[in-house]
């Protein structure tokens, strides 16, 4: 697909710079050209999935080949690397563990910008470390095309309704282009601000996500202990002033709801150990900005303890078995 070039401004590593391709004219009216997409895991497997029903030629990849196959099956082409994909497609979102990942993918020795078009759009769905969504902006602009990061906030089952929340950070002038595509999985897509901002929202979200997560789980534990119904308390916890999603949505108690991890022995959902490595990423930046976390600190430390503990695969909310086990029962 041919862009249409013209001059804007936009922000990488927080210095104004002029650039000469913000290719959005034809992109934005693209519609249902092929869009790449790289990371088929609990997470990217669903995105991919609604992009197909919204009609988008899917071209996929993943480092373990058997992750692609759901999404084979519906009709997406599957290829061996990131720069075959970014051949094929002029649009690509990743959706990737972790920043070293990230890193790998974008620049490796078969990443997308070996092979990226002049005028791509690659949106990164990941949650990673904003100075690496600042790096990767910068990498991609010196090869002629626009990086923007994106996280997501909703857990698998959002990502498998299309109500997944997408957090925006890049050229605001871009952000339509983006949006269209993002629109087709979540109910929300929320601008941010320039790089990096994306993941800064995430990184505050997910760390408030954690401390909320262990004081349910701990409150349940308590209520149980006192002899109380743990589907009474939730039911009351939720028509009260301590209801909090962790209560009311995704409670970490066996037998409380259906559909949640903690129905299914803390199979599937967000993994103990990637909500210990979003936890790192908080304590990270807090560190750099002399913020002080104390609560968010005791996250990081639990979850570690839990993955230490073998936990690290199951569902972040196996923290309420954590702390059954750590008293003896």
């Amino acid at each position: 697909m041919a862009a249409v070039l013209r001059g804007s401004r936009y922000l990488v590593g927080g210095c104004c710079k002029h650039v000469d391709f913000a290719f959005v004219s034809t992109r934005s009216m693209a519609s249902k050209t092929q869009v790449g997409f790289i990371g088929l895991g609990n997470m990217g497997n669903p995105m991919a999935k609604n992009l197909l029903k919204h009609g988008y030629p899917v071209i996929a990849t993943d480092v373990f080949p058997e992750s692609c196959k759901e999404v084979q099956e519906l009709g997406a082409q599957i290829v061996d690397n990131p720069a075959e994909v970014a051949d094929k497609a002029d649009r690509i979102i990743t959706m990737l563990p972790s920043s070293p990942n990230v890193v790998d993918v974008y620049t490796g020795p078969n990443g997308i910008l070996k092979k990226v078009k002049k005028g791509s759009l690659l949106i990164d769905s990941s949650t990673i470390d904003p100075s690496v969504s600042k790096e990767m902006a910068a990498a991609a602009e010196k090869m002629g095309a626009v990086f923007m990061d994106a996280p997501v906030s909703g857990g698998v089952g959002a990502a498998s309704s299309g109500k997944l929340t997408f957090m925006v950070g890049g050229a605001e002038e871009e952000f339509t282009a983006a949006k269209e595509l993002l629109s087709c999985m979540g109910a929300n897509v929320v601008y941010c601000g320039q790089v990096g901002t994306g993941q800064a929202a995430k990184i505050c979200n997910n760390m408030l996500l954690a401390i909320g997560m262990i004081g349910t789980s701990e409150t349940m534990n308590l209520g149980i202990r006192l002899g109380l119904d743990p589907k009474l308390l939730a039911k009351i916890l939720n028509m009260s002033s301590g209801r909090c999603w962790s209560s009311d949505t995704y409670n970490p108690v066996p037998g409380v709801m259906e559909g949640v991890p903690s129905g299914n022995n803390y199979q599937g959902g967000f993994g103990t150990q990637l909500m210990a490595k979003d936890l790192g990423l908080a304590q990270n930046t807090a560190t750099n900005t002399k913020t002080p976390v104390p609560f968010g600190s005791l996250a990081h430390q639990i979850y570690r303890m839990m993955c230490a503990r073998g936990y690290a695969n199951k569902d972040f909310s196996s923290v309420f078995q954590f702390l059954r086990e750590e008293e003896g029962q």
